[in-house]
């Protein structure tokens, strides 16, 4: 036991500023997501904000069973994982696209324009994002439906159409957050050995030789890594801009869970009824990243745990 508490005093010496560092980052998921798990009882109470939680009233899993039995139920499902499914698909191989073409550019200047470029929309508010879609392909004054009405068309109102919702989500996504996941695997790009490029070339290997043989396996273990997270967030469909994107004319798809939580949730007043969904939300993702990551350890040597 002495022996313990010595290595530990020795780890503080050696890493006091380190730890230090780390601080504000624990206090945070301390304060606003570990802490906030008490609440989580309410799930299972008739919640009555003025009583508070210790004198509310129990009902056990009546708000699970009431959002089970929503006739909305599968369609909220089914948008919500089709939504997050597409952006998966899609938005996930895009990033390694981007990072594997800028890897060959030669022009180092040109590389950073377009690194630069490529990530600043990362930057950018989702209101704003959100706005700049809903300008753009205004029927009356957008730049999409301009340039189709100079084509001889006539113009399309896309935010009245269901079926384009998903795929203008999935397009906006990517271009907002495509630079700045690239960084990543960029970084992963700079631990590849030099020295197999050129054991490549000398066997004659081309650049795409290079690419699937050298390059891939070399960050084969980030892609995993990110990809088991990304799979345990299918159903964390973002709130923010779906919500500012979607109108009444396309909730037959545009309309998710976490919208639906906001609007009982939040403007009902229903406290217990949306903390019980987001709980089940929650199981399901944790449900998803778990059967990943076995999936990732059966088939591969990486996994997160």
């Amino acid at each position: 036991m002495m022996a313990q508490s010595r290595n530990w005093r020795l780890a503080w010496r050696k890493s006091k500023y380190l730890w230090i560092l780390f601080l504000p980052c624990l206090l945070y998921y301390l304060i606003f997501k570990y802490a906030p798990m008490f609440g989580l009882v309410i799930t299972f109470q008739n919640y009555n904000l003025f009583k508070g939680i210790s004198a509310s009233e129990w009902v056990g899993f009546k708000y699970y069973r009431m959002f089970f039995e929503n006739p909305d139920f599968f369609q909220l499902m089914r948008n919500t994982f089709l939504l997050g499914l597409y952006k998966l698909v899609f938005g996930f191989p895009a990033p390694i696209i981007l990072a594997l073409l800028l890897n060959e550019l030669k022009n180092a200047v040109f590389k950073r324009f377009v690194q630069t470029v490529s990530y600043l929309p990362h930057f950018i508010s989702n209101v704003v994002v959100a706005s700049m879609v809903i300008m753009f392909l205004s029927p009356t004054s957008g730049l999409v439906n301009k340039i189709i009405q100079s084509l001889g068309f006539d113009p399309i109102n896309f935010m009245m159409e269901p079926g384009m919702f998903r795929t203008i989500y999935v397009l906006s996504e990517i271009w907002q957050h495509i630079g700045w996941e690239t960084i990543i695997y960029l970084a992963a790009l700079t631990a590849v050995d030099p020295m197999l490029y050129e054991a490549a070339s000398i066997d004659g290997a081309g650049r795409w030789r290079k690419l699937w043989n050298v390059t891939l396996p070399g960050i084969a273990p980030t892609i995993v890594i990110l990809l088991i997270m990304n799979v345990g967030k299918v159903l964390e469909i973002g709130f923010e801009k779906v919500f500012l994107m979607q109108n009444a004319a396309i909730y037959e798809t545009a309309d998710i869970i976490s919208t639906y939580v906001y609007r009982v949730g939040l403007e009902q007043g229903n406290f217990s009824y949306g903390a019980a969904i987001d709980l089940f939300m929650g199981i399901i993702s944790l449900i998803f990243i778990i059967g990943a990551n076995a999936i990732s350890r059966r088939i591969s040597e990486t996994s997160l745990w």
